[in-house]
């Protein structure tokens, strides 16, 4: 998105949606703090303090990072901070989040509730008059499949969230649980920055699946982590050796998707031997075959967006017990009672694109309204889904 485009409000909203929100937010000004709960399945952002840049490309004029983490690197985002103008800070705090134990949950004595991503907005008032926050439970999604795009496209308003303590990130080197209270303490440093922050709860932070791995054999899913598989950079990269692979990595998906647009208009054999010829895309033969073996004209599209979804990490899958989403509940419920009050509270069903279980989510829902309603009181509740949309 060119990032001219954040300034148009208009523009802006028909371009965003669920994962696309934070980094036009981010480079607006409205949000330099984000902390993602995520929970144990959800690992597609290293744990810990990540501090880096966003800025507008002056090559591309569109909207790029200066962060590293594989997240960012296999969306080919990367680029060095001069290489960027109106650079705009963000700390973005990566903490886990486990079930609390039954025998502990007792002694909480607290309504069961659910979240998946908690998404906080807080204002950064040390060194501007209002800069934001955001607190985020859940599981991230990174890519833009056009099936999340299409449910979520009335995404709410979430914002980013600053650092946290290397409790989180240490935990889970130590195969330990970082104590709920000590997590407490990292949010609320974060929060103390401002006066204002949002709290985003995605329903699948409890339970969720991958409908990629529903929709396609496991076959045809193999084949596609073939065609998209992300390389990534040695260890300890140059920024050359960074550049280089993101080069690499916007060459091959912007040949993958010229490759699913060109078999949109003719799928037939000379098409697909033309495209099997360039570097990487064999696999394209067979993945394309066994598709037009099971559907009489395969969606290439949406192929294309399941594709994006398999670079250097699996999407989450984890379809969780009662007793896991209790426990979720519990450790949420801690959480909020000891944090200060958000200024509003957004919740996303994701369930239309069977990110949540459709059998699981209104039973979550209920749970998450009663937490919610536990800890802050009567609340203002704003029911805004339909046959066509999933938030909350």
């Amino acid at each position: 998105m060119p990032a001219d485009t954040v300034f148009d409000k208009e523009a802006l909203f028909s371009e965003l949606s669920i994962e696309n929100w934070i980094m036009p937010a981010v480079y607006a000004g409205h949000i330099s703090q984000v902390v993602w709960l995520h929970p144990p399945w959800a690992q597609q952002i290293s744990e810990g303090k990540h501090h880096f840049l966003i800025g507008k490309d002056i090559s591309t004029t569109t909207i790029r990072v200066t962060g590293t983490d594989h997240y960012f690197l296999s969306d080919g985002l990367y680029v060095p901070a001069d290489q960027l103008e109106n650079q705009k800070p963000l700390n973005l705090h990566v903490i886990l989040i486990n079930p609390t134990e039954a025998s502990n949950s007792q002694e909480e004595n607290g309504d069961v509730a659910s979240a998946k991503r908690l998404k906080l907005n807080t204002d950064d008032t040390a060194s501007t008059a209002s800069a934001s926050s955001s607190v985020a439970t859940g599981d991230l999604d990174h890519s833009t499949p056009s099936l999340k795009k299409k449910e979520m496209q009335n995404a709410n308003a979430q914002n980013k969230a600053e650092t946290l303590s290397e409790c989180s990130a240490s935990s889970s080197l130590r195969n330990s649980k970082c104590p709920i209270k000590e997590i407490v303490e990292d949010v609320c440093q974060v929060l103390q920055k401002g006066d204002a922050y949002v709290l985003d709860i995605d329903l699948d932070f409890f339970s969720v699946k991958n409908p990629f791995k529903e929709m396609y054999t496991q076959t045809e899913y193999e084949l596609l982590q073939e065609l998209y598989s992300f390389k990534k950079p040695h260890r300890n990269a140059t920024e050359e050796g960074l550049l280089d692979c993101v080069e690499n990595r916007v060459h091959q998906l912007e040949d993958l998707e010229a490759a699913f647009a060109d078999l949109c208009d003719n799928d037939d054999e000379e098409t697909l031997q033309k495209w099997a010829l360039y570097p990487g895309m064999k696999p394209l033969v067979q993945l394309v075959h066994s598709l037009k073996t099971r559907m009489e004209s395969p969606d290439y599209e949406m192929v294309h967006q399941a594709g994006l979804t398999c670079d250097y990490m699996e999407l989450p899958h984890h379809v969780s017990t009662e007793e896991e989403i209790e426990g979720l509940i519990q450790s949420i419920k801690v959480l909020l009672k000891d944090m200060p009050k958000p200024t509003l509270v957004t919740v996303a069903r994701s369930s239309l694109d069977d990110y949540c279980p459709s059998e699981q989510v209104d039973i979550i829902q209920e749970k998450v309204l009663n937490l919610l309603g536990s800890v802050y009181g009567t609340l203002d509740v704003h029911l805004d889904y339909s046959s066509t949309s999933s938030s909350l």
